[in-house]
């Protein structure tokens, strides 16, 4: 007991000191020093490829460090594996979630743990704390759907279930608003408060600079692998975290000047696209064009068409009504290779289901859709000297971190890393129309900044833009025009300059239809 009771009075409950962690070709984490406190939301704040997930895969075991000493409550422990770091209360929800997508939510929460009587698997006791967990939480999720059959704000709920099922005490998230919607994200915030008032010891892996203002109470920020400094929230601000974090002042707000659009590119005419989850249409007879020189947004909460929509414009899936016609042409039935050749760049909404293949290389994910082009190859053979120095180019260019360069594993690079080499490759073509899905998921505000730059750019050279977003933000400040979907229908079109972000929330949940011009209430 007393043992015990020296622990609570230690003021940290996790310390990570002078940790160094190399891969081939790159320091991920150089002398590093970061100390949790019990009970506290602590951001780890960082540029992507900082180290952030690295610093995180340590404390939990999947990497070791070459240098440094973990200790919990003062005492020095040695994590092997994630086992260990369950069996010290230490649990993780990582960026790309691990779960079984052909199980249950139940069976995801219980694997590894499974309660069983002489062998036999015994799911009743499982069921009861998992359901009085999520009512304790406001974690509301169905035990038995699939995994497959979920939103991802459900998936992550699972995760989090996962630990708290386990027990733990201190909680990692990795970049758990990434995969979110506004209305998720602001729930997630509650639910985090409250697992800290609970006790919960929480670190927070982030570069959304408005969200650490929200909940975090301390943040420690790492730049290219190195230690900047922690800083109280209360004492600081958005600007000066994200100098620490960058090294520069960083524009927060979007530069462009109007639009001044141009001849028809995209015109969707009564398109209407299945869904796999339930017998109505996930697209229903939308129609919709977008001219060059303008960035055409479509918003809404996500789940109501936008992935379905996007699907069959870039060739990913079939609509069984409607047209799309690209430049006067009509490519409803035309290939996804097809489509490529004449003019569509696509940045998509999965990054690892649909814009990369991650056994790859680097350079090789920099060519998918241009190996088979004379500048890439002869007789059939790949000229890969020709593919390095392409991709060389467009890693500095866009300042994408691989410690091999060309030859990096594109499954070895973060999140965010991935997500830029994906941009560069869709930037970089010639088109006429860009679909961009996301296109700053998961990238720090330096990044941001730059890729919100290009497709300006792209947009004034006479591409025709149409981005897909669930930030609010992005959709007031990138958008010459916003539609709004709801139900798989468009649901209104809006001009940025005289809407707010409110009356577009109303349009993304249902509330109100322009072509009515009734709220559902007064229906």
């Amino acid at each position: 007991m007393e043992q015990r009771a020296n622990a609570r009075e230690y003021p940290y409950i996790i310390e990570m000191l002078n940790i160094t962690k190399e891969f081939p070709g790159i320091k991920a984490n150089d002398d590093i020093t970061l100390q949790l406190k019990r009970g506290e939301i602590h951001a780890l704040l960082g540029e992507n490829g900082a180290g952030k997930s690295t610093l995180m895969s340590v404390l939990f075991g999947l990497y070791q460090a070459e240098k440094g000493e973990i200790r919990k409550n003062g005492e020095k422990v040695r994590i092997n594996d994630p086992n260990d770091a369950n069996d010290l209360g230490i649990g993780m929800v990582h960026q790309h979630f691990k779960l079984v997508d052909v199980f249950t939510v139940l069976d995801n929460i219980i694997l590894g743990v499974e309660p069983g009587k002489m062998g036999f698997l015994s799911k009743k006791k499982a069921r009861q704390k998992v359901l009085e967990l999520s009512k304790t939480y406001g974690l509301n999720v169905d035990p038995d759907a699939l995994i497959e059959d979920i939103t991802v704000g459900m998936q992550q709920r699972t995760e989090i279930l996962k630990m708290l099922y386990r027990d733990n005490e201190v909680l990692i998230f990795d970049e758990p608003t990434a995969v979110l919607t506004p209305q998720e994200i602001s729930e997630l915030m509650e639910i985090m408060k409250g697992l800290a008032k609970e006790g919960k010891s929480i670190l927070f892996i982030t570069h959304k600079l408005n969200e650490i203002m929200e909940v975090a109470d301390r943040c420690t920020v790492l730049r290219k692998g190195k230690y900047m400094g922690t800083v109280d929230i209360k004492d600081t601000n958005v600007q000066e975290l994200s100098r620490m974090m960058v090294g520069r002042d960083v524009s927060l707000v979007v530069d462009k000047g109007p639009a001044a659009p141009g001849e028809t590119v995209l015109s969707v005419k009564n398109l209407s696209v299945k869904s796999k989850l339930h017998k109505r249409d996930a697209v229903h007879k939308v129609s919709f064009d977008v001219r060059r020189g303008e960035i055409v947004c479509i918003a809404g909460i996500d789940g109501n068409g936008q992935t379905e929509l996007v699907q069959a414009l870039s060739g990913l899936d079939k609509p069984y009504e409607g047209s799309i016609e690209l430049s006067g042409e009509d490519v409803t039935r035309k290939s996804i290779r097809y489509k490529n050749t004449h003019g569509i760049s696509h940045i998509p909404e999965d990054r690892h289901k649909h814009g990369l293949i991650l056994d790859y290389s680097l350079g090789e994910n920099m060519v998918l859709q241009r190996y088979f082009e004379k500048d890439f190859q002869r007789g059939g053979f790949i000229k890969f000297d020709a593919v390095r120095r392409y991709s060389d180019a467009l890693i500095e260019q866009y300042d994408v971190r691989s410690g091999q360069g060309a030859a990096t594993p594109a499954r070895s690079m973060s999140g965010g890393n991935q997500q830029k080499a994906i941009v560069a490759r869709e930037l970089d073509r010639r088109h006429d129309l860009l679909i961009a899905v996301q296109p700053t998921r998961g990238l720090d505000v330096g990044a941001i900044e730059y890729i919100h730059s290009r497709i300006v750019k792209s947009r004034d050279e006479g591409s025709a833009v149409l981005l897909v977003s669930l930030e609010l933000d992005e959709v007031m400040s990138m958008s010459d025009r916003i539609l709004v979907m709801h139900s798989g229908e468009i649901v209104a079109e809006l001009d940025p300059k005289e809407t707010t972000v409110e009356e577009l929330g109303l349009y993304m949940a249902g509330a109100k239809r322009q072509n009515t011009g009734d709220t559902e209430d007064e229906k």
